[in-house]
């Protein structure tokens, strides 16, 4: 009868715990059950299950029953774990990914049970105070990942270059919507209903449903050319990549696993690589950074070339690591919700390392110097002073963190929320100016662009002149409050 790895992970766990209560090493325990150390070792470990006949060697030798051994009932010791195991947690983790088997996890937990249940429970304590869900999980599992291969992954990269030789897309500038389109019906049976999406009110805000069964894309009508051709994309990533778990919908309400968020990325990284030709865009990205001074023009111009959304081009921006080798990169996308004035972050990356400009779940202040925020104030500006929703804003700053004194090179881009009114976005792309950034970007030290001291939040900044500001700066308060109280403590003490 087979046994399923948790049935081994428990059973492994309870041999364990009585064979160190008795004192034994694996030599001692080998002697009294007549069993190798090498397979009692496999057993603690949860690789290997005991046939019966081992299995009642083992218990007679730990002064226990069979049938006890061999239940799914845990001693209070490793009943956390228990539970965990039993929630199928640990099950849902993209362990693999890195390179982890759930047994090492396990055996981490059994060397010190008391503390690491604890901090497991904890764990799980802040999960449910803060209401994070599953998919919080599995995004920061995924960002892990991306960050993990500095979100450059050549399998994809190949496969997108194959599949555009053989379709002979153009590989030098845009890709024409209708012609994604006739390759998901010739190639992959799709139906394509461009306006499927309009007699559903409440689905405006989503670019594209697939039915799977019926094999047909319903779009939203209002995308543009460059929105339409990604979702295109997008799809042709799934089928390309032959990406069986996948969402239906262009935006994940629901994640149902880990696979299926992983997946989802995949397919829009191969969107990327189809649309933007790495070989093509590092010639232009080595024309960018070998202009003397900054050029927001040269931004829009390709954007304008390859026919991408600014998200969709500086995700192209991957291409930094591998060919000009810069690795502290960070990119951020703020949504401005303008029924409320409020800035979020949605999708943030960090490459080599977390960087200072970096999402806060703590309901705080995002600092107003940022150019992300700038641009984003001045699109509302502009658009309430003209009514004219379609325009970009570009822009470049220097940006010197208060607090670690670190620079970064950041440009951004913000536009309306399309098809969403009541909202605008901005992506960010920020570079460390490190002495390799120095050298390859010509134009860092142009003194057209703006030197800025900024800091992560409002409540975090102790820039005391700071006219932006827009709350005190409750966090540095309380951190000097701790600090005299500790200084006064100490001198008490001495005396």
């Amino acid at each position: 009868m087979a046994r399923t790895q948790q049935q081994r992970i428990v059973l492994g766990l309870k041999v364990r715990q009585f064979r160190q209560e008795r004192g034994w090493n694996f030599e001692e325990f080998g002697k009294r059950t007549g069993i190798s150390v090498s397979y009692l070792n496999e057993i603690e470990k949860g690789k290997k299950y005991p046939q019966p006949e081992n299995l009642q060697k083992l218990a007679e030798a730990l002064g226990i029953t069979p049938e006890f051994l061999a239940s799914p009932e845990l001693t209070k010791q490793y009943a956390p774990l228990g539970d965990l195991l039993q929630s199928n947690f640990l099950n849902e983790l993209p362990l693999d990914l890195f390179g982890i088997e759930i047994q090492q996890v396990v055996e981490i937990i059994a060397r010190a049970p008391d503390r690491v249940n604890a901090f497991i429970s904890a764990l799980l304590e802040i999960a449910r105070n803060y209401s994070l869900r599953d998919e919080n999980f599995f995004f920061a599992a995924l960002r892990a990942y991306q960050e993990l291969h500095m979100n450059y992954f050549e399998d994809i990269e190949q496969a997108a270059d194959v599949f555009v030789k053989e379709h002979r897309l153009p590989d030098n500038g845009g890709v024409p919507a209708d012609l994604l389109a006739d390759l998901l019906c010739t190639e992959f049976g799709y139906k394509i209903d461009g306006k499927g999406l309009d007699p559903y009110p409440e689905l405006n805000s989503l670019r594209s449903v697939f039915h799977p069964r019926k094999r047909k894309l319903l779009l939203n009508s209002r995308l543009n050319e460059r929105q339409r051709a990604f979702q295109l994309a997008k799809e042709l990533g799934f089928n390309v990549l032959q990406l069986r778990e996948r969402p239906y919908s262009s935006s994940l309400f629901r994640v149902n696993s880990f696979e299926e968020t992983l997946n989802n990325y995949k397919a829009a990284y191969f969107a990327v690589a189809v649309l933007i030709n790495r070989h093509a865009f590092v010639r232009d990205l080595r024309a960018f950074f070998e202009l003397p001074a900054w050029s927001d023009q040269f931004l829009l111009q390709l954007m304008t070339r390859y026919q991408a959304s600014p998200e969709v081009l500086f995700q192209r921006f991957n291409v930094l690591s591998r060919d000009f080798d810069l690795h502290k990169v960070f990119f951020l996308r703020f949504i401005h919700n303008l029924d409320n004035n409020r800035f979020d972050i949605d999708k943030e990356l960090h490459l080599n390392r977390r960087h200072q400009p970096h999402a806060s779940g703590l309901n705080e202040h995002y600092c107003r110097r940022w150019i992300s925020l700038t641009l984003l104030n001045d699109l509302q500006t502009y658009q309430q002073q003209t009514g004219d929703h379609s325009r970009m804003l570009t822009g470049v700053q220097r940006a010197k963190f208060h607090d670690t004194q670190e620079e970064y090179l950041c440009f951004a881009v913000a536009k309306p929320g399309y098809p969403t009114k009541n909202r605008n976005v901005s992506v960010t792309l920020g570079i460390l100016l490190d002495e390799q950034a120095r050298q390859v970007i010509r134009f860092w030290d142009d003194p057209a662009i703006p030197r800025i001291t900024v800091n992560v939040t409002c409540e975090r900044c102790s820039l005391a002149d700071c006219t932006e500001r827009m709350a005190p700066p409750t966090a540095v308060q309380k951190r000097e409050e701790r600090k005299k109280m500790q200084e006064t403590l100490s001198k008490l003490l001495e005396k």
